[in-house]
């Protein structure tokens, strides 16, 4: 029979499994189910239980629903959807099988636009992780109305108040698992790559962590709580209820979920441009986090600037045709022209026509320009900017190994790298695979674990860190670190 072992939490007592070197333990809830008179608020203390919990199968999910990209299998990246269920607040360990105690800690945040995704997509599994000496941790989090629409009467920032509530419960109790609580590195993709930068930055993280990476992620996707009372307003009339608590309370996770989807159409009318005239999430998502609460005061490249965070290491890195993810499946690149590509740019960035010039030469199809700029607005140039303001020690990668999928036109697309990070190149490769139909080459795998887990371990890296006169940037899948000057894009953001 598989081995069952038991740790101990502050809650009650845990039952995992272990096979192939690896304890796991998955479902543990770290907050009360957010139900109820939950709903809505800020995450509490779960109840402690009798007896052992069974902690081998990972439970329900935060309500979501999701849409398909043509011929592409995303299963890897955001698993397969909503699992019902209460207890959703919780987590997964995977750590080495023995008796091993002061170890580093790797905690990750997934991503999936703040409306999908969860902790158990197959992409980000941590058994590789936990074989080469870590603990590592995959949270779910609150997502869309329930967990980033600040409604009034309710705490703001729902889905990242749960990620710290995950954090301090990982400080509490990862000991018990062999964990070293003092050596946390909290990690993520997308947007909980966004979701980290945003913490980096929060005075209501300050201790939680003592490291941070931050892949196809940066600090430059929140808004302002009135931009985004916008579409408070907008969904209570789609749900016909009052856009305070009482009337969102009243709905289900389900009406909430078709709103969402009505809402989230690229033809839905709704402005959520700043006062510049800029959209931060340029129509990727609706639901994103906010900036003038406790949990981000400022903006958070503003408060990075006033030294923010300036404690934490962090490595911030992109791949260098990230968009394609979106683009090349959907045929928008092969089929886009110019007039197009500046009719759907302008809706977001007030300088549509000069950043299109910015990346077009001659001969050029509309759809590579449009793709490129994209890329740099959307991803690199936003964590370039981040590496620039952050006081602390800061480094940068961009991931270059590009995907054969789509024919060899995915390329080094959103999403590439976390195969590559937690050795699990498998479930991402195949006819329908994020990274094509051969299997992509396990040294680049090897490699990237190994960073991961060195910066995770004490801070090490083997290239220096970035400046703003050097700026180097490392590329894991040739290993090697060159300057990089600012991107076109850069007039064009802040």
């Amino acid at each position: 029979m598989m081995e069952q072992p038991v740790a101990t939490t502050r809650t009650g007592r845990v039952r995992g499994t272990a096979e192939g070197g690896v304890r796991r333990y998955l479902g543990i809830p770290y907050a009360a189910a957010p139900v109820g008179e939950r709903r809505f608020q800020a995450p509490q203390p779960h109840d402690p239980w009798e007896g052992e919990r069974d902690a081998t199968l990972p439970g329900p999910t935060p309500p979501q629903r999701l849409r398909d990209i043509p011929g592409l299998d995303i299963t890897p990246l955001i698993g397969t959807g909503w699992v019902e269920g209460d207890d959703h607040l919780s987590l997964n360990i995977w750590a080495p099988d023995g008796d091993a105690h002061g170890l580093p800690v790797m905690v990750f945040i997934h991503g999936g636009a703040w409306v999908i995704g969860h902790k158990d997509a197959p992409g980000h599994d941590g058994s590789a992780l936990a074989r080469d000496g870590v603990i590592s941790v995959a949270i779910n989090y609150r997502l869309g109305v329930e967990g980033f629409l600040p409604i009034p009467g309710s705490p703001t920032n729902l889905g990242l108040r749960d990620q710290l509530s995950a954090l301090a419960w990982v400080r509490d109790n990862i000991a018990a698992f062999g964990g070293d609580p003092s050596n946390v590195t909290v990690f993520g993709e997308s947007a909980g790559a966004m979701s980290i930068a945003t913490l980096v930055a929060s005075p209501l993280a300050e201790g939680l962590f003592r490291r941070a990476i931050i892949q196809s992620g940066h600090a430059g996707m929140t808004r302002s709580i009135p931009v985004m009372q916008r579409l408070v307003t907008k969904m209570a009339r789609l749900l016909g209820v009052t856009p305070d608590t009482a009337g969102f309370a009243s709905t289900t996770p389900a009406q909430c979920l078709d709103a969402l989807m009505t809402v989230s159409e690229p033809r839905a009318r709704i402005d959520l441009r700043d006062a510049e005239g800029r959209e931060p999430a340029f129509g990727l998502s609706r639901f994103v986090p906010v900036h003038g609460d406790d949990v981000a005061p400022l903006p958070p490249l503003e408060a990075l600037k006033r030294s923010a965070g300036a404690g934490i290491d962090v490595l911030i890195g992109t791949n260098s045709e990230e968009m394609n993810l979106y683009f090349v499946p959907t045929g928008v690149k092969a089929r886009i022209n110019g007039l197009l590509a500046w009719l759907i740019l302008r809706r977001v960035q007030p300088q549509a026509r000069k950043v299109l010039k910015a990346y077009g030469r001659a001969g050029d199809e509309a759809g590579s320009v449009f793709a490129a700029a994209l890329t740099d607005l959307v991803f690199r140039w936003p964590a370039r900017r981040f590496a620039e303001e952050h006081r602390g020690r800061t480094h940068v990668y961009d991931f270059g190994w590009r995907s054969s999928a789509c024919g060899g036109a995915m390329g080094a697309a959103h999403g590439v790298e976390i195969p590559f990070v937690f050795d699990t190149l498998d479930c991402a490769t195949g006819p329908e695979g994020l990274l094509g139909p051969a299997r992509p080459p396990q040294a680049i795998a090897d490699h990237m674990r190994a960073l991961w887990i060195g910066f995770a371990r004490d801070g090490s890296l083997p290239w220096p860190p970035f400046d703003r006169e050097t700026r180097q940037v490392y590329d894991p899948s040739t290993r090697t670190a060159a300057h990089e000057a600012p991107m076109a894009a850069a007039p064009f953001l802040p």
